[in-house]
């Protein structure tokens, strides 16, 4: 029987295959599977995947059409005969022996998921992040995890890899990930786990290595990708007004939601003016379907630098946020920074 599953998705990475090939073999056990998800690469990737697989055990190369990182992480899942299942991507690394111990975590645990720390690797610059919650080695409710609104919590760690999954909420479709988002996938597919499994831990594990600054991420992109956050925050959204505990959730959401449209203003001048003004438009038109009381309390409860900068943002395109937009104008998920909090 497969214990693990490794999906590890690439797409045009070919300076950082070699790395990520040997973390994994670094890593292999006999009951482990490595899924090698090319995502079309039109780089040297497919050729160093087929290089590295013959020394990697228990390791297959699929190939698909250039369809985007949720659709190939989808694919890898249901290829997947693990036990348990995890995901790495493909321009990142693993400590050896991380997956051995994450693997015993779950076995001691008997958890819908796992959730650990990482390394954030800047250049030669190495940073401890550790998952938001104090509760360690503990079987936990994820719904009890979301909250509180107003400072750091669980749900606000939207790292896909950061963890492993079982396989009795794998085969329940709440790992798989939303495919009409280019970027910020992972931030509705955080809630979704939250609101879908039943039981999590946290436990005191850094093994992936997180390398950012790199031109092939979708974070170092300014087009209209990255507009994709606000339809994603509108999914966690309407998520939330399904869902039994929304009502208590739904300022957790419009936290984070804020946190990003302040983060994306900070960094306006990446974007074409045009793209900055649709921007702009569409988290505005985004916040006047929120409910005020609530909208209003969270900006009442933030620092008065990012809250300024929204309620600014409110009142130059009120007149026209006040009006519904069609999806497809709202924005046409390259992922919003991880590192954005609420």
């Amino acid at each position: 029987m497969v214990k693990l599953s490794v999906i590890v998705p690439f797409f045009n990475v070919q300076p950082f295959v070699p790395d990520a090939l040997h973390s994994l073999r670094a890593n292999a056990r006999p009951d482990y599977e490595f899924l090698l998800m090319d995502d079309g690469s039109t780089d040297r990737t497919p050729q160093l995947l087929e290089e590295g697989v013959r020394t990697l055990p228990g390791a297959r190369i699929i190939r698909r059409e250039h369809t985007g990182v949720s659709a190939l992480r989808n694919a890898g899942i249901e290829e997947s005969r693990g036990r348990y299942v995890t995901f790495m991507d493909g321009d990142d690394w693993l400590a050896p022996g991380y997956l051995p111990q994450l693997v015993a975590a779950m076995d001691d645990l008997d958890v819908d998921f796992v959730r650990t720390d990482h390394l954030k690797c800047t250049g030669s610059t190495r940073n401890i992040m550790r998952a938001p919650h104090g509760r360690r080695n503990a079987v936990l409710d994820p719904r009890e995890t979301v909250l509180p609104a107003d400072r750091p919590a669980l749900v606000d760690y939207a790292y896909c890899w950061a963890g492993a999954f079982h396989r009795r909420i794998v085969d329940k479709g709440i790992v798989h990930f939303p495919t009409d988002l280019r970027t910020a996938e992972d931030r509705p597919w955080t809630w979704q786990l939250h609101l879908g499994a039943e039981s999590c831990a946290v436990v005191n594990l850094i093994g992936v290595h997180y390398r950012r600054g790199v031109t092939t991420s979708l974070t170092q992109i300014s087009d209209e990708r990255q507009l994709d956050f606000v339809r994603a925050s509108e999914r966690i959204f309407s998520m939330l007004a399904a869902d039994k505990d929304g009502e208590r959730f739904l300022p957790k959401a419009v936290r984070q939601f804020c946190a990003l449209i302040a983060f994306h203003l900070d960094q306006i001048d990446r974007f074409e003016p045009a793209m900055a003004r649709r921007l702009k438009a569409s988290c505005a038109a985004a916040l006047s379907r929120l409910p005020s009381d609530v909208l209003t309390g969270v900006l009442d409860s933030m620092d008065l630098e990012r809250s300024s900068k929204i309620r600014r943002l409110r009142w130059r395109f009120g007149g026209r946020s006040d009006t519904p937009q069609p999806e497809s104008d709202v924005m046409d998920n390259a992922g919003t920074p991880g590192a954005v909090v609420a």
